[in-house]
C-alpha cells in the first residue's frame, strides 16, 4: 500500500453552473517532496466549508486510485466537460491518492502508519453538488453513493510529513464498522 499522489489546493471559486459559483477546495493538485502534516491536515491545503470538510476528524481525505478507471469511463459516457481528458490525481478532491486500500477493507479506528506520521480512519466522505460540478455531470454524487466508492477521512494521530511514493501499513482498530457499512447506513 502506498501514496501514489499527495494533493492540496487553496480554496477558490468553483463554477457550479453558468450562473453560480461557490468557494471550494476540491480542485486538488499533486505536490512534490515532503509535505508537513498537522492535526488539521496538510500544509497548503484549504477547505471552504468547515461544516462538512476539515477539522480534527476530517483533516485528510484519502481516495483509492483503483476507482479512477470507473470515473474516467462514466465521464466519457456522459460526455462530461473535458470528458476525454485523463483524470489527474486529486480529481476526486482527495489529499491522498492511495493504492492498495479500498473502502471495504477499512474500518473506523484503523490506523495508517507511515514512516513519520500516523493517521486514523474517522469516517466516509459523503459527496455533494461540488463533486457533480468537478466531474462534469449531475449524476456523479449519486453514482458515488450507489457504488460506495466514497474514500475516507483521516484524523491525524501523530503529525509529521508525508510524500508521494511513500508506503504505509494498515493497523486494525476495534473493527466494529467498516467505511462501506457506515456510508450505506447514512445514505
Amino acid at each position: 500500500m502506498q501514496i501514489l499522489s499527495l494533493n492540496t489546493a487553496a480554496a477558490s471559486p468553483l463554477a457550479i453552473d453558468a450562473n453560480r459559483s461557490v468557494l471550494s477546495g476540491i480542485n486538488k493538485a499533486p505536490r512534490q517532496g515532503p509535505v508537513a502534516v498537522t492535526t488539521l491536515g496538510l500544509a497548503g491545503d484549504e477547505q471552504a466549508d468547515l461544516s462538512v470538510h476539515g477539522g480534527l476528524t476530517k483533516a485528510i481525505y484519502a481516495y483509492p486510485s483503483e476507482h479512477y478507471p470507473f470515473w474516467q469511463t462514466v465521464r466519457a459516457q456522459a460526455k462530461a466537460a473535458a470528458w476525454d481528458a485523463v483524470l489527474p490525481p486529486g480529481a476526486m478532491g482527495e489529499n491522498l491518492t492511495l493504492s492498495g486500500l479500498l473502502e471495504q477493507d477499512v474500518c473506523i479506528g484503523d490506523m495508517l502508519r507511515f514512516a513519520d506520521c500516523e493517521l486514523v480512519v474517522s469516517e466516509p466522505r459523503f459527496p455533494c453538488f461540488k463533486f457533480n460540478a468537478v466531474m462534469g455531470f449531475k449524476q456523479a454524487a449519486k453514482l458515488m453513493q450507489q457504488n460506495g466508492w466514497c474514500g475516507f477521512y483521516l484524523a491525524v494521530k501523530h503529525p509529521g510529513q508525508l510524500q508521494a511514493g511513500e508506503a504505509f501499513t494498515l493497523h486494525h482498530g476495534p473493527r466494529e464498522i467498516s467505511i462501506n457499512e457506515l456510508f450505506r447506513a447514512r445514505n
